[in-house]
């Protein structure tokens, strides 16, 4: 199964696509999608620790955080602008930030790595 963002006037989809198993075209699985458009998970486990991401596409207004920094859950980490209204994006557990992929300034994806947590 492959993993897609997919924008459609406007809106981000989250669809997860299956391969065709066969010549006849029959599936083993049903295609999914998300039912709420413009809906990322915000976190995910990786081995590297847990990766904070966007919730939403936007550009990034301030990082409250630097690496090597300890942070607590529910810590404000970065300030994202999205349709003009400021969201703060925290942390969703303790750990040491081990890895900032955005600057001030920057634009971001729904789902786009923000702060590496360890």
């Amino acid at each position: 199964m492959k993993k897609y963002m997919i924008t459609l006037n406007d809106k981000i989809y989250k669809v997860d696509i299956e391969e065709v198993t066969s010549e006849s075209g029959e599936v083993t699985t049903t295609n999914k999608q998300s039912s709420e458009p413009g809906i990322a998970n915000n976190t995910a486990k990786e081995a590297e620790g847990t990766a904070i991401k966007a919730p939403i596409p936007g550009d990034i207004l301030g990082i409250s955080v630097k690496v090597g920094d300890e942070v607590k859950k529910g810590q404000v980490l970065v300030i994202l602008e999205a349709m003009k209204m400021e969201n703060e994006i925290v942390s969703t557990v303790d750990g040491k930030v081990i890895s900032l992929s955005v600057a001030k300034g920057d634009s971001v994806i729904s789902g786009q790595v923000l702060v590496q947590i360890v």
